[in-house]
């Protein structure tokens, strides 16, 4: 993919997630872009989603009120196994929802580092961090294909359906495994392609921030992990998230091409 044709995507992808945080700061719904991974601007609607993701009733009360967006495809807290006093990395972690509860299980001894490039979003999350009065929980603005991080300084990294919106998922690879400890693991969930999409889908700019158009196979995943020097890779598909996929772009026969999947990998140790 050409460097223009990329700076457009993530102009595109910023631009549909800002507009989604101005909504759920109390703005006007974002038209196109609240589709984005089946986001709403509704708390009740938020958190249904959230409990066909995986998450529980116990999650959703124990983050601060609107850190809950409704965003993601999956729980990917549920294969990270944190232990108390480890370093957690979110990529693309948006109002705080899994930052927020990864902090919690890592506990006073531990910290979570929220990545994201939507200033609005990160405003949103360092909110919600003071209300809730999260200490353990620093939130930088950048991009997840070059991370704000020190090389081997996190034992950990969570995503929840974000890398498919990079332009540059090699490169996402590639600096996940410079900024985790020897291993340090991926706990992802995200979106995968079961089949080629076909151009009209692949090329529609607001199905890329719809985590559709940017979904890359299985084995693409795989040669990308393997390159960027990843072990023990485990992608795992979820069939029964078509049933939530559909309502993303409702009618237009998206889960006929994506599915959820859980992305487990480890930086090996030397």
């Amino acid at each position: 993919m050409n460097e223009t044709r990329s700076d457009d995507i993530r102009q595109t992808v910023r631009t549909a997630y800002s507009e989604v945080a101005e909504a759920s700061n109390g703005g006007d719904c974002c038209g196109e872009a609240s589709s984005c991974c089946g986001v709403s601007d509704d708390a009740q609607i938020n958190a249904l989603i959230s409990t066909r993701l995986g998450y529980g009733a116990d999650d959703l009360i124990n983050v601060p009120e609107g850190a809950d967006m409704g965003l993601g495809c999956g729980n990917p807290r549920a294969i990270a196994s944190l232990k108390p006093g480890e370093v957690v990395l979110d990529l693309g972690s948006g109002g705080g929802f899994d930052a927020f509860l990864a902090a919690q299980e890592v506990g006073a001894a531990g910290q979570v580092i929220g990545v994201d490039m939507t200033p609005g979003m990160l405003s949103k999350a360092r909110d919600n961090a003071a209300r809730g009065g999260f200490t353990n929980v620093d939130f930088r603005l950048g991009e997840i294909e070059h991370l704000p991080v020190a090389d081997a300084s996190i034992d950990v990294i969570i995503s929840n359906c974000v890398i498919n919106l990079s332009p540059d998922k090699p490169q996402v690879f590639r600096d996940a495994h410079r900024v985790l400890k020897a291993g340090g693991r991926l706990a992802i969930s995200d979106v995968v392609a079961t089949t080629e999409l076909p151009a009209e889908l692949r090329d529609d700019p607001f199905l890329y921030s719809a985590c559709v158009a940017g979904a890359s196979t299985i084995d693409e995943l795989e040669q990308w992990l393997n390159a960027a020097g990843f072990t023990e890779i485990n992608i795992q598909p979820k069939d029964e998230s078509s049933e939530f996929i559909k309502d993303w772009v409702p009618g237009s026969g998206v889960e006929d091409y994506v599915i959820a999947a859980s992305i487990e990998a480890v930086k090996k140790a030397p």
